[in-house]
């Protein structure tokens, strides 16, 4: 008995220190690029008076319908969505706090247009400041915010073009924070749909934007939130309207009904009140024509990996987003899924670190990838737990 547990204890030997002990995972192929272009079975059947009009999948990013959808135009207050974008990223990676105070400089004090009416000198929690922004469309907010993250509205505005950049888009251009009429400031429905899906991935932009009143000033000043289809379309839980001479009536919103979220914007529409009607068709149609079919949660557990010379003998495989795709309502049938994941992996692990891909295809195309990665961390054994591992086997 003694001389099999000597050379068991042996063999465990042999595969630590060897050279080809440790299994090695290829890299998993990194998901394809989403599609941008507009589904081609959308076009029928819709009229819109906006200039430049998308409704896009919040998920995926896949267009449903597009009139226009790269034409440039000026978007006023729309603007603010880009200004607060920049805003909760700085928060949420710690930059600043909600709790911190903003002083309000004479250059703020000096905006027209929607205001708060700061006084030079006035101080607010930059919470506040946020939602004056979102809610109230407050120009001297916007500036004094932009001040308060970069020094200066010349500096943020840079940082709002770099954004862009970032993004991938086009045709897209900012010369302020605030939307007010410039030389050079510009966007398209397309590039605006993009702007707000990125920010639909912050928790703190979705709490400020959906506030319909707020009393600021300890209730000395009302704040009501211009996007009224918070209101008359309950399904609609965030956006920002815009107006001017020059860019007309806009509105970019998203909203979510039956697992399904949707992007719409509108720019360029011509009378009052016209860009929420327009908004309200182009969601109804939307949700009308089209189904989220949710194959994963964010999160969910797939499958447990093997996990070689660690603590533990597994780690659980989870999706790294929800996996989902939008079909045309009555095409649900011929999707099918595959988990690509390796057999063994070698400790240590990491948790959130990559092990594989969750892969949808729809009649044998792949129409969605999901990276799959680690539940939690697996340290790696020591040399004696790993002896002891074997001897319990």
């Amino acid at each position: 008995m003694l001389r099999k547990k000597i050379a068991a204890v042996a063999v465990v030997l042999t595969l630590l220190f060897s050279p080809g002990g440790a299994l090695a995972l290829a890299a998993p192929e990194a998901p394809p690029e989403k599609e941008a272009t507009e589904d081609k079975s959308a076009r029928p059947a819709l009229e819109t008076t906006a200039e430049s009009a998308v409704i896009m999948e919040a998920h995926t990013g896949r267009v449903l319908f597009a009139k226009e959808p790269d034409k440039e135009l000026p978007m006023a207050s729309v603007t603010k969505i880009m200004t607060l974008l920049l805003a909760v990223e700085a928060v949420e990676k710690g930059k600043f706090k909600l709790t911190d105070r903003v002083v309000a400089s004479e250059n703020a004090w000096e905006m027209g247009g929607s205001q708060i009416y700061l006084e030079p000198g006035e101080e607010m929690s930059l919470e506040e400041i946020l939602l004056a922004v979102a809610v109230g469309s407050a120009n001297d907010a916007s500036v004094a915010l932009a001040e308060h993250i970069a020094g200066t509205e010349e500096v943020f505005v840079q940082a709002m073009n770099q954004r862009v950049k970032e993004l991938g888009l086009k045709h897209t251009h900012f010369a302020n924070c605030t939307g007010l009429p410039a030389s050079g400031h510009y966007t398209s429905a397309y590039d605006m749909a993009v702007i707000l899906k990125e920010c639909l991935q912050y928790p703190l932009f979705k709490k400020l934007s959906s506030v319909y009143e707020y009393d600021l000033r300890g209730g000395k000043f009302k704040l009501w939130n211009t996007n009224k289809l918070l209101k008359w379309y309950p399904v609609v839980d965030v956006g920002k309207t815009g107006w001017t001479n020059e860019a007309k009536y806009c509105l970019a919103s998203s909203g979510e009904k039956d697992g399904l979220r949707l992007v719409v914007v509108v720019l360029g529409t011509p009378e009052p009140k016209s860009h929420f009607r327009e908004s309200i068709k182009l969601y109804k149609y939307g949700f009308a024509r089209y189904k989220a079919l949710i194959m994963a949660e964010k999160g969910a557990s797939v499958k447990n990996v093997k996990v070689g010379k660690g603590v533990v003998n597994q780690v659980s495989a989870v999706t790294a987003e929800r996996v989902t795709v939008v079909t045309p309502k009555g095409e649900e049938q011929g999707f099918t899924t595959r988990l690509e994941l390796p057999e063994q992996i070698t400790a240590p692990v990491a948790k959130g670190q990559q092990l594989g891909v969750y892969r949808v295809f729809k009649n044998g195309r792949e129409v969605q990838s999901v990276p799959l990665v680690a539940g939690h961390d697996v340290p790696k054994a020591t040399l004696w737990q790993q002896i002891y591992k074997v001897f319990r086997g």
